[in-house]
């Protein structure tokens, strides 16, 4: 049973940060491509950051590029996102996704809330 487990989000102020997690289970962590979606009221599911399965390639939005680093941790099969000088815009449910060539999962997301 494959499981991804998101933790971290709430609310924060704007300039503020938070570090998010995913936690996965059931899968061969190592070998799948990780990345954070996020989804606003209203909005489409954008792309908010990618890392290849060794952790060596990573990209961004360019809406986040500069404030957002994603990293992992296979030892501990958990994903990161670290989130700095948040905006309101920034706003969302942030979704973590695994995936191969074949095969996606997704978690079931975090809110985050950035107010002002």
């Amino acid at each position: 049973q494959v499981q991804l487990v998101e933790s971290g989000g709430g609310l924060v102020q704007p300039g503020g940060s938070l570090r998010l997690s995913c936690a996965a289970s059931g899968l061969r962590f190592s070998r799948y491509e990780m990345s954070w979606y996020r989804q606003a009221p209203g909005k489409e599911r954008e792309l908010v950051a990618g890392i290849s399965s060794d952790g060596g390639r990573t990209n961004y939005a360019d809406s986040v590029k500069g404030r957002f680093t994603i990293s992992r941790d296979n030892l501990k099969n958990t994903m990161y996102l670290q989130m700095n000088s948040l905006k309101p815009e920034d706003t969302a449910v942030f979704y973590c996704k695994a995936a191969t060539i074949w095969q996606t999962y997704w978690g079931q997301g975090t809110q985050v809330t950035v107010s002002s």
